[in-house]
């Protein structure tokens, strides 16, 4: 494996000025890594895939390093829109027909799985991470509406999910204090969260287990061993790790680190904002059962109130590594296209962060040279398969590899122009298509 550039700053960074720091808990210092070490397995990413990993493989006796660039928690992981959401970033009747129906129940049953597991380690490690239950999918255009019956159709009666329901336009008016909605889909089997207090409950539920996790300490290359039976070696500026098996969790903040791994998938940035505590009556009214929402747009609109009674609401994308000069402007924007009621509240928190997509909008699991594990490419359904990843990918290290391999051996192709040249034709496709949001 090449030297490559590391998949975060050299120097590090404390988190983004976002309600999720500023209503962290739970949050303690690790140390730079300094000096040489071995372990079991080395973890690179201190995000939900590597804290997932670092955890379960640590119960299961590894010994266990993890190195973070900078902070734990500090990308996508504590920067999302916190929504836990049910199956893949592929409609359920895309996916019977793409895998069969076999395999697409198994794919689904994993996903479920997701869930369960991190709503098992949310009480099993008591994390105070807001965990709240009901998600919306709300249907922009009419169209919509009729995909949504076959796709409600196709999880009840094939995939055998029975907690989704059709809502109707005036029910989803009833729920969501806008007039947008044509209709949508109640998900009362996926919920939402603090993602930030998650990621640290992991942290500590991980350190209790054993795990050593390091800040501050960003991979630099990773060098495989000569022989299969040889440990690898991480190299970073403070000293080296040698590990068994290294697990790669970097995802949209992967870099040159490995470029077989780069080219599978694009990052994109995304953008929120918190708005001032609404009180119990305004955040009522606008989100009737307190519950997650994320529309049918291709650059979806995501949103859901805080603990304390915000509104956390997602929108608006971009394609490079800039991000938008007036974030709080931006987001805001599109914020009053949902909620126009909205005009007089003031914005107390902005933040933007990377998430990573691949091709076909499923996630990216796999191996490089039998002793390095990877999961990358969540798509935007990260919350829970970056949890069900690190599980999975312990069990794969532990020798029984079958459930890790059910994902592993979907096929993945590289951007068009690989890992330096991605970005211009994905651009186009994205734009084109974020323009028929706004016809």
């Amino acid at each position: 494996m090449r030297a490559g550039v590391v998949c975060a700053p050299m120097q590090p960074l404390s988190h983004p000025d976002s309600y999720y720091a500023a209503t962290a808990g739970g949050m303690a210092d690790h140390p730079p890594l300094a000096g040489d070490i071995a372990c079991d397995v080395c973890v690179v990413g201190g995000g939900f895939t590597g804290l997932s990993a670092a955890l379960h493989l640590a119960e299961r006796s590894y010994s266990v390093v993890l190195l973070e660039a900078n902070r734990l928690g500090w990308g996508a992981s504590g920067r999302n829109g916190g929504q836990l959401n049910s199956g893949l970033r592929m409609n359920p009747t895309d996916l019977v027909a793409r895998f069969g129906r076999d395999e697409a129940r198994r794919l689904w049953a994993l996903a479920e799985e997701a869930k369960e597991t991190v709503r098992e380690r949310i009480l099993r490690h008591a994390i105070a991470c807001d965990y709240k239950s009901g998600n919306l999918l709300a249907a922009v255009r009419p169209q919509h509406v009729k995909r949504m019956a076959e796709d409600t159709a196709c999880l009840q009666e094939v995939l055998g999910y029975k907690d989704v329901r059709l809502v109707s336009r005036d029910e989803a008016a009833a729920m969501v204090d806008t007039g947008r909605y044509h209709g949508g889909v109640f998900d009362a089997g996926a919920g939402h969260l603090h993602p930030l207090n998650y990621a640290l409950g992991l942290a500590n539920a991980a350190t209790a287990a054993g795990a050593r996790l390091f800040e501050g300490t960003a991979a630099t290359a990773i060098e495989p061993g000569g022989a299969a039976s040889d440990r690898a070696t991480v190299r970073t500026a403070g000293g080296t790790v040698r590990a068994r098996f290294v697990v790669l969790g970097c995802n949209g903040y992967l870099g040159r680190l490995e470029p077989r791994l780069a080219s599978k998938i694009m990052p994109i940035g995304n953008y929120m904002l918190a708005t001032e505590p609404l009180g119990e009556e305004r955040a009522r009214k606008l989100i009737r059962d307190d519950i997650a929402v994320c529309d049918t747009k291709f650059v979806v609109n995501y949103y859901r109130l805080s603990g304390d009674r915000r509104l956390l609401f997602g929108g608006g994308e971009t394609y490079s590594a800039q991000e938008p000069r007036q974030l709080k402007q931006f987001v805001r924007s599109y914020m009053l296209r949902t909620f126009p009621q909205l005009v007089d509240v003031r914005i107390d928190y902005a933040w933007g962060g990377q998430l990573a997509i691949t091709l076909n909008r499923l996630p990216h699991f796999g191996r490089l040279g039998g002793n390095l594990f990877f999961a990358q490419g969540y798509s935007g359904q990260g919350v829970a398969l970056t949890s069900l990843a690190g599980k999975l990918i312990a069990e794969a290290v532990a020798g029984t590899a079958e459930r890790f391999d059910v994902f592993a051996r979907i096929g993945h192709r590289d951007f068009p122009g690989g890992a330096r040249l991605r970005r211009p034709a994905a651009v186009i496709g994205m734009l084109y298509y974020s323009l028929r949001d706004r016809l």
